[in-house]
């Protein structure tokens, strides 16, 4: 058997700092302190090595040996002290000092690469404005996400699907980027909900009233009819009903909705409301 190189696997990245107190501190401003002398040495050695941080973690070891800590989740990764300074900040209240801290570390658990931005004059101007924008939004998702957590933060992307429950899909919003090209779609209700029955004779034709929720409703006017046919090669409950006319309706109670006649599949055919529009 031929000797064969092998190549030695490279140590993770590591980036931590730590501070020793020569006497026990317990105040919320001692704490900040601690941290303002952490925060540049710790992001300058992230800087260093091309990363930012995605999450931030303190840690506060007490006179009793027991350690506390709080971590923070960025919406993007960031070598920069201001950015991580308040997210750590606004959760020191949860830090019980007890009888005294005298060790403080910051620990960065998760981090990415960074990349360094080429300024090219006045011609990019547009583009820093737009950065700085993103920026103002990835902040404030910091300071949501370090209250409710970033798994709770979500925002739509759009969907490759002509069904409209699936024209947006729901990403987290800390661990995706804003899609701007968003493809313009036919017009679609503010507000969708699941088909609800509309009595009405069961018939293509848009009836001249109906009766959806208890009430009684005229037709004044009518925009229709937009054929949606499911998507064959998926079974879905709600499509069993199949193909769809839908109609944009204005009532005489003023209610703009959106209803179809289902042309029926397996299940019986019918008029439903699907939604509203502004």
């Amino acid at each position: 058997v031929e000797p064969e190189p092998v190549s030695p696997a490279r140590p993770p990245l590591r980036f931590a700092v730590r501070l020793g107190l020569p006497e026990p501190i317990g105040l919320e401003s001692d704490l900040i302190a601690a941290l303002d002398r952490l925060l540049p040495e710790l992001t300058a050695r992230l800087e260093r090595a091309g990363r930012g941080a995605r999450r931030v973690r303190a840690e506060f070891s007490r006179t009793d040996h027991t350690l506390q800590a709080i971590e923070v989740g960025l919406a993007r990764p960031t070598a920069e002290p201001d950015r991580i300074r308040p997210l750590i900040a606004m959760k020191l209240g949860d830090v019980d000092a007890g009888f005294g801290i005298d060790l403080v570390r910051l620990v960065v658990p998760v981090h990415e690469p960074v990349h360094a931005v080429q300024h090219r004059g006045h011609m990019a101007a547009g583009e820093a404005a737009r950065r700085q924008d993103g920026r103002e939004i990835d902040d404030l998702m910091g300071r949501i996400g370090a209250r409710l957590g970033l798994d709770a933060l979500t925002r739509l992307h759009p969907g490759e699907s002509h069904i409209p429950e699936k024209a947006g899909v729901v990403m987290a919003a800390g661990f995706s980027a804003p899609d701007m090209t968003w493809p313009p779609g036919p017009t679609r209700p503010i507000r969708l909900w699941p088909p609800e029955p509309v009595g009405a004779p069961t018939a293509p034709a848009l009836p001249d009233g109906f009766r959806w929720r208890g009430r009684d409703h005229r037709t004044l006017a009518a925009v229709g009819p937009e054929r949606i046919a499911p998507e064959w090669w998926l079974d879905e409950p709600a499509w069993r009903s199949g193909i769809r006319d839908y109609w944009r309706v204005t009532t005489d109670r003023g209610e703009r909705l959106w209803l179809y006649y289902a042309h029926g599949g397996t299940m019986s055919a019918g008029w439903f409301c699907h939604g509203a529009f502004a």
